[in-house]
């Protein structure tokens, strides 16, 4: 089955290639007809505001190796186990975090940018663009999910059940003369199958989180990259460095349940990484030809602000928290439901405070 998946990261390199390519396009000189809505205030120095970036695409790359790197060091902490209560609290909070992202950052980020001012009334602003596109995305990820899980499903478990069956014919042979043989071989065949579609729908949803937290950290690194303004750059940094540091927690905690390989496990960990600080050196490229309010910017930006909202809502929502509440482990455990419960609000709630900076 590892074999299967080891160039599932291609994926994520597309698309973040496509991701580049569209927001690259919204690097467009600035024309006479340019909205100016945003007008610039005092606290504006490009000499300043570089150093800071500069400061930020190094914070911004420590924290996020950290954050994603944590969970998969966590088998050697008996405390931390994956099977273990304490892990599906800090689970629980990271979900959280994820959820907080996708509502009270990305969404609210791409109904600035579609509602603007410096974009035509007809159609955007007789139509609410940012819930619709996010409506879609969430319906889509639904759609991706359910037949990425049937493909795999079809094409791998019956190989590994069929591999299952062939080892334990010896087993089998030995057991028939006790009248257990065909039983035992029933059991084994089901255990296999069930421990193959649990790896492979946590295999899918490491994929698809990542890819959402890709197209929104690509956006929000260029904006970082492109601004002038060190009052808005410094609380920034320092609540990009939680938001990275959390959020790379809970797509950590996803990676290590889909049980890669190094190499793979190698290439997710560093495009989470590098995604937000080289979207921050890019905006440092561009900031000469780069404006937040060209109309070609703001409808790129608000476009993939929606996808990313309505996938990582999808994401929080159904495959981390209602895969982990609706489980047998917290369902078993009043306490632990509270618990994870308790844990779900404190990230969730976390990061929406960081609204208020970032």
């Amino acid at each position: 089955m590892e074999h299967s998946f080891k160039n599932n990261p291609r994926f994520s390199v597309t698309v973040t290639v496509i991701v580049l390519i569209l927001v690259s396009t919204a690097a467009q000189p600035t024309s006479a007809k340019e909205c100016s809505a945003k007008e610039e205030g005092g606290c504006h120095d490009k000499v300043e505001s570089l150093k800071l970036k500069v400061i930020a695409i190094f914070a911004i790359l420590a924290t996020s190796m950290i954050g994603i790197t944590l969970p998969l060091f966590s088998r050697a902490l008996p405390a931390l186990n994956p099977n273990g209560n304490l892990f599906i609290l800090v689970k629980s909070f990271a979900s959280g975090v994820i959820l907080a992202t996708g509502y009270m950052h990305v969404m609210p980020d791409s109904f600035e940018d579609l509602t603007s001012e410096c974009l035509p009334e007809l159609p955007w602003q007789k139509f609410p663009f940012t819930m619709f596109i996010a409506m879609l995305s969430a319906v889509l990820t639904l759609v991706v999910d359910a037949y990425s899980i049937s493909y795999f499903k079809k094409k791998l478990i019956p190989a590994a059940v069929i591999a299952s069956i062939e080892g334990s014919q010896n087993k089998d042979v030995e057991m028939i003369g006790h009248g257990h043989g065909h039983h035992d071989l029933h059991i084994d065949g089901d255990a296999k199958n069930i421990d193959a579609e649990q790896l492979l729908r946590y295999r899918v949803v490491a994929q698809v989180l990542e890819l959402g937290i890709v197209v929104h950290s690509v956006v929000i690194g260029l904006s970082m990259g492109a601004s002038v303004n060190p009052c808005t750059i410094r609380p920034l940094i320092a609540a990009l460095c939680f938001h990275q540091m959390f959020e790379g927690m809970g797509l950590g905690g996803c990676i290590l349940q889909a049980e890669y390989g190094m190499k793979v496990k190698a290439i997710m960990v560093f495009f989470f990484s590098v995604t937000t600080p080289f979207g921050i050196a890019m905006g440092i490229g561009l900031t000469n030809v780069y404006s937040d309010t060209s109309p070609m910017s703001l409808i790129v930006e608000g476009v993939l602000n929606a996808i990313s909202a309505g996938l990582l809502n999808y994401m929080a929502l159904v495959e981390l928290l209602g895969s982990d509440f609706m489980g047998s482990k917290i369902q078993s455990s009043t306490k632990l439901m509270m618990g994870a419960t308790l844990a779900v609000l404190l990230g969730a709630g976390g990061m929406s405070v960081m609204a208020i900076w970032a």
